[in-house]
């Protein structure tokens, strides 16, 4: 049946037949109706749709994956209105429940969802109680095939990796979790082998967010480090992003991929601020003075050095900066040291914690390797939202370090308190170096993307323009306005990485309009794109 919008029609012969007098006539345009076209897939082929990517393909939303998530899924959404022109049937990997999480032989090995706790995000199992979480990748994985081959935590490289689904290697970290349980019989095979074992017509791909969201999340401590621009299939992301393009065109599929967003413009990055120190907060105000005191003794010590910057003071009166280490800044560790040590005025500095002046030499160590690199944070680093809730509690590891040389218990914790007296470690903070880096290889990927996709004829979706709109401003779809913030602005979930599914839904509508314009369909023209207002912006704890 045809869709019918409603136009306006002035018809001077109309507004007076049969008028005697002046009220007679009706001045009021009639409201006529015209159809909108029929849906058309144009010359695409829907008939057999398989999905590509990493967590924003599964589904991936607060932080889990669960069964009402992935029926949201931007790729399930697709195929719901690909099935009105032609588009078969769309199967996913459905977990067990609404809980999230995934165990491994009766063993957690992925936690549940957050929820809003009233403040912000917290574990469902805060508000609910323990929960057992029923998904097991050894016990009861659902059989294949599957259209929808969205792999949480999956970069370029590994969608072209055998063995990525392999039991045996979850163990070695050889294996994704997620994706064991899509191989069923074919362990080895990879994400690419069952995608193509499917012959499809048509497919998505959207994948290289986790080459570079992987370093910006632990911070750019180097523990998860960028995928190489250049490379061979496997190690590169030009090798393996062409590799995935030839093989999956090879037998005449058509498809739509998307670039890759600046990830440093999600509320993981920016929705903790770097002031976050409140002096009327009763466990942080009333030790601002003894702590200035402390740190101007090692503010004389920074502009002795000329290095003044790096002076550390709480204000009184105002949100004060977290102190950080910033292993871009030259260390001057052994410096500091020394010149505590020439001081004849640091033994009584150090009995003034109730340690005997022989200990000087210790704590002046001490002092150079804690705050060798330290630095108050500025307005251009980004903390991650994890660190939201470790700034200002006591580092037990530390603690025990301190003890162990020398110190006593109650002194350790006082140099141990995260963010005030002891630095933010790199992975809890995107120094403006570390995100020039993200920017430089994320700009270096979306040229690959666009140039591949360009050569292959296929529709591209540009998320990284749609990312940089929720941020600066928001994007108006239909009532609702979607902006970046974390909880308020409904495009993204409580772990500020993933969508929700209000969030899925207007990406659904982006991609449905890269395919118009590259496939000549009309999902946007006949009324067919999806109201963001009908999806959720979270769920319910008691969803289960």
């Amino acid at each position: 049946m045809k869709n019918l919008k409603y136009i306006y029609l002035l018809t001077a012969s109309l507004l007076f037949v049969n008028c005697n007098d002046i009220e007679d006539i009706d001045l009021d345009a009639p409201e006529v109706m015209e159809p909108t076209p029929e849906l058309t897939a144009g010359s695409a082929d829907f008939s057999n749709y398989v999905a590509l990517g990493n967590s924003l393909t599964a589904g991936f939303t607060d932080g889990a994956l669960f069964q009402a998530s992935q029926n949201l899924s931007f790729p399930n959404i697709l195929s719901q209105k690909f099935a009105i022109v032609g588009g078969g049937s769309f199967t996913q990997p459905l977990t067990n429940d609404n809980l999230g999480g995934l165990a491994l032989a009766g063993t957690r090995i992925q936690g549940p969802r957050l929820v809003f706790g009233g403040a912000g995000p917290v574990g469902l199992e805060s508000v609910i109680g323990p929960v057992t979480v029923t998904t097991d990748i050894a016990l009861n994985n659902p059989t294949g095939p599957f259209n929808n081959l969205g792999v949480p935590g999956a970069k370029s490289f590994h969608l072209l990796a055998p063995g990525y689904g392999n039991l045996a290697n979850v163990p070695l970290g050889l294996a994704n979790p997620f994706f064991v349980r899509m191989t069923g019989s074919t362990p080895d095979a990879s994400v690419l082998e069952l995608a193509v074992g499917q012959a499809p017509s048509f497919f998505s791909l959207w994948i290289g967010n986790n080459d570079v969201l992987g370093y910006a999340t632990t911070g750019g401590d180097g523990t998860n480090p960028l995928t190489p621009v250049n490379g061979a299939p496997g190690v590169g992301f030009d090798g393996s992003y062409g590799a995935l393009i030839a093989t999956l065109t090879a037998g005449g599929a058509q498809g739509v991929v998307s670039n890759i967003p600046n990830v440093i413009d999600i509320p993981h990055f920016t929705t903790v601020p770097h002031n976050p120190l409140d002096p009327t907060n009763p466990d942080f105000g009333p030790q601002i003075a003894t702590l200035n005191g402390i740190f101007g003794q090692l503010n004389q010590v920074y502009a002795f050095l000329g290095v003044p910057e790096r002076s550390i003071e709480f204000s009184t009166t105002a949100a004060s900066e977290v102190v950080i280490k910033d292993e871009n800044l030259p260390d001057l560790s052994a410096q500091i040291a020394g010149v505590f040590n020439a001081s004849t005025a640091f033994p009584l500095f150090v009995q003034s914690f109730g340690l005997p002046a022989e200990a000087a030499p210790l704590v002046a160590g001490l002092l150079g390797n804690i705050y060798g690199q330290t630095r108050e944070a500025t307005a251009d680093d980004l903390l991650v939202l994890p660190s939201a809730s470790i700034i200002g509690t006591v580092n037990t590891a530390s603690v025990g370090a301190l003890v162990a040389q020398g110190l006593p218990q109650a002194l350790a914790g006082q140099f141990s308190v995260e963010g005030i007296s002891l630095p933010l470690e790199d992975k809890w903070v995107l120094t403006p170096e570390e995100q020039a880096e993200i920017a430089t290889a994320t700009a270096a990927f979306n040229t690959i993307i666009e140039a591949t996709a360009n050569a292959a004829g296929l529709a591209l979706v540009d998320a990284n323009g749609l990312l940089n709109q929720l941020a600066n401003g928001g994007i108006t779809s239909g009532d609702f306005t979607l902006t970046s913030s974390l909880v308020t602005g409904s495009a993204f979930s409580l772990d500020g990485i993933h969508p929700t599914a209000r969030g899925y839904a207007l990406l659904a509508n982006e991609f449905m309009k890269a395919i118009d314009a590259t496939y000549g369909s009309n999902f946007e023209a006949s009324g067919n794109l999806v109201n963001v207002g009908d999806f959720p912006t979270n769920y319910s704890p008691a969803l289960q």
